[in-house]
């Protein structure tokens, strides 16, 4: 469905929802970040212009995982209620009727994703000021995990076993166009797979938490945003996929991140901020190069195919090798 369908169903709804009193102001493609579906809009009305993102569950596609977006509502409205920082939902439909498919629609929070690699030209690259992003995202993250998922989320989702996490990412390793990438990332998830720790703390995983899903304005963290991944299960996949955006080792010369943190400054902030104690973070991180170097693969063999064209993807190849080289290093001194 086009861009333009979207939005003339989107303004049908505004003005019917609104017995007329509310129209659409603006409609377009999320301008931040690769957000795939996301669009922001604004509807005017007589209490003034109010701003919002919607995201859409890509058609024909089964409803599962990240293409399940429905499924992001119950979790977002539950974090909010709680007052942590994430996005209200005030409208949002597991049917196809209203936008013919389904939809969340979200509050838009103010700010700017810091996109570690390219940070945009408004954030400040002096040291101080980077360590307070990755500083306060640790902080969030501390306030997100202690959540109390049993209470306000217990039908939302099973906990999902830590060793299922290993074998999910194999058969997505396998769709790698070049060979030396399958072989170190089938060494590296069959080293993952003999030597799974204990899970920890199990409760709300947002699976990619890093900067570039956290808003900031003026030096000030504003919100978590992209939980298409998120899931309950063992809350040290974050600290580990945390360390892995900030490691530099885990990337290639050509591709480092704008950080101040290395793998254990994010444990020990994460500490002071409250979170839970940190164990075997070695292989929590390994586990972080493991799945994003299977992401990787899979999504620059898309590319380059012309199946789903994203340049971003070009920019990673040269770290995949890293990545599984640094998933090894940091798997095999974790099992000592």
């Amino acid at each position: 469905m086009s861009g333009a369908a979207i939005e003339g169903r989107l303004r049908n709804k505004v003005g019917r929802d609104s017995g007329g009193a509310d129209a659409l102001a603006y409609f377009g493609v999320l301008a931040d970040g690769h957000a795939g579906l996301t669009f922001e809009f604004g509807v005017a009305g007589p209490g003034g212009e109010r701003h919002y993102v919607l995201k859409i569950a890509p058609i024909g596609v089964t409803r599962r995982g990240n293409t399940d977006v429905y499924r992001q509502a119950p979790l977002l409205r539950a974090l909010h209620r709680a007052g942590l920082p994430v996005p209200d939902v005030p409208f949002a439909s597991a049917e196809e009727d209203e936008l013919g498919t389904p939809y969340i629609v979200m509050e838009r929070l103010p700010g700017r994703s810091f996109v570690v690699w390219e940070p945009h030209a408004s954030f400040s690259r002096e040291p101080a000021e980077v360590d307070r992003v990755w500083r306060s995202a640790v902080a969030a993250l501390a306030g997100l995990h202690a959540f109390d998922w049993r209470t306000a989320l217990a039908a939302w989702e099973a906990p999902r076993p830590l060793a299922d996490e290993v074998g999910y990412w194999a058969p997505i390793l396998e769709k790698a166009q070049e060979e030396t990438w399958r072989a170190k990332g089938r060494r590296l998830g069959a080293l993952l797979a003999r030597t799974v720790p204990p899970p920890g703390p199990i409760g709300i995983v947002h699976g990619d938490y890093q900067p570039g899903n956290v808003l900031y304005r003026d030096g000030r963290l504003t919100g978590v945003i992209d939980w298409e991944l998120a899931s309950i299960g063992a809350q040290m996949l974050d600290l580990g996929w945390l360390a892995m955006m900030a490691d530099r080792a885990c990337w290639h010369a050509d591709w480092q991140p704008v950080s101040t943190f290395g793998r254990e400054d994010v444990a020990q902030a994460y500490a002071a901020a409250g979170g839970f104690e940190v164990s075997h973070l070695g292989w929590f991180q390994a586990l972080a190069c493991y799945r994003l170097g299977s992401i990787a693969c899979l999504n620059v063999r898309l590319h380059r195919t012309g199946r789903r064209v994203d340049e971003l993807w070009e920019r990673f190849v040269s770290s995949i090798d890293v990545l599984f080289e640094r998933g090894l290093e940091l798997a095999a001194a974790d099992a000592g």
